[in-house]
């Protein structure tokens, strides 16, 4: 478990996840050598991890959540296979550890590409490959059926509270006020395609230093400061923090499918928008048109969730919950160094 010192670094960088040791240090009344080498032992320990992610709209990315169902023997090496893939995230074993849940991230832009034998196909057609093919002919898998997330209400740049409810009111003013390093006035600007190495190095590592990402993208550290300020200030990148909510006594997890007539959706979402045992609310295509998952202590505490606090909302119609056992990859479409070591270990028999 973690202490109130692990919780408020935590609560700091979901706050502001490239904020300097220093200045978290000013908010958390200890100094910056005790963040840093606090910071260290949960990356090492506790598989802390900043990411930078870009807002998928602005990206032109569109967003799947997938669900597979795969015989026994199959599912696990089939589950680690995709979560390999740096079109995936969010990958998870579920429903027994014979469904198979993943995030995966399209193209949505209609530019077209040139094939090998002369004829053009549209780049979004190009970048749907895994759910067009890759998935269709993989034999382990028995059934399939995709849900394009339509709108998020709960998850991305909004965290789950109960991992951010450390610091006081003060503390979060002296994290979040604008710290002047420069005269520069960022620019808001959208995500393009000369970022994608810029992206790439901070879905490994949100807190690289400026030389670190001017070395990944060729660019000078201050092209890269005065980059990222841009995307920040539009909105195009966010930085998100991977955690074992485990650490927090969330030890039961399920994702939850529910259905809601049109009318009452936004309504219905907003209310679970703002549930504490909740970390994720989406919109989504399907027979389910809303989507969640729960994180709480133990089962007695979903069921009371369950059958109290979503049972008192009336527009839901259907509900399926679907237990989570093991999440095989986060936010980040690349997976971390112990996830990789991890993945490597396992044997890969899953073709995707």
């Amino acid at each position: 478990m973690l202490d109130d010192l692990d919780r408020a670094l935590i609560h700091a960088l979901h706050i502001d996840g490239r904020a300097p040791f220093s200045r978290i240090a000013a908010a958390l009344g200890v100094s910056p050598q005790t963040v840093s080498r606090r910071y260290r032992r949960l990356r090492t320990e506790a598989g802390l991890r900043v990411v930078g992610l870009p807002d998928p709209h602005q990206a032109g990315q569109t967003q799947w959540l997938v669900r597979l169902t795969a015989a026994a023997r199959s599912a696990q090496d089939l589950a680690h296979a995709l979560a390999r893939r740096p079109d995936t995230s969010w990958v998870k074993l579920t429903a027994g550890g014979t469904e198979i849940v993943a995030v995966i991230h399209t193209r949505t832009d209609t530019g077209h590409t040139r094939t090998d034998t002369g004829h053009t196909r549209s780049d979004a057609a190009a970048g749907n490959s895994l759910l067009l093919h890759d998935i269709p002919r993989t034999s382990a898998v028995t059934a399939v059926s995709a849900h394009c997330l339509l709108h998020t209400y709960l998850g991305g740049p909004s965290n789950w509270r109960r991992s951010s409810e450390a610091l006081d009111t003060e503390q979060q003013h002296v994290l979040r006020s604008p710290v002047a390093e420069t005269s520069y006035v960022p620019v808001p600007r959208r995500v393009g395609e000369g970022d994608a190495a810029l992206l790439l190095a901070l879905q490994k590592d949100g807190r690289a230093g400026h030389g670190e990402l001017a070395g990944a993208t060729g660019w000078s550290p201050v092209t890269v400061a005065r980059r990222l300020a841009d995307l920040r200030a539009g909105g195009a990148l966010f930085f998100d923090v991977e955690v074992d909510a485990g650490l927090f006594g969330a030890n039961t997890r399920a994702l939850l499918w529910m259905s809601v007539s049109p009318a009452r959706l936004e309504r219905v979402a907003t209310t679970l928008a703002g549930h504490d045992e909740l970390a994720f609310v989406a919109a989504t295509t399907g027979p389910t048109n809303l989507v969640a998952q729960a994180l709480c202590r133990d089962p007695a505490d979903l069921h009371h969730y369950l059958t109290r606090r979503l049972g008192s909302l009336g527009a839901i119609r259907t509900l399926e919950s679907s237990p989570v056992l093991r999440n095989l990859k986060a936010a980040s479409p690349v997976l971390s160094d112990q996830a990789r070591a991890g993945h490597r270990a396992a044997p890969a028999r899953g073709r995707t």
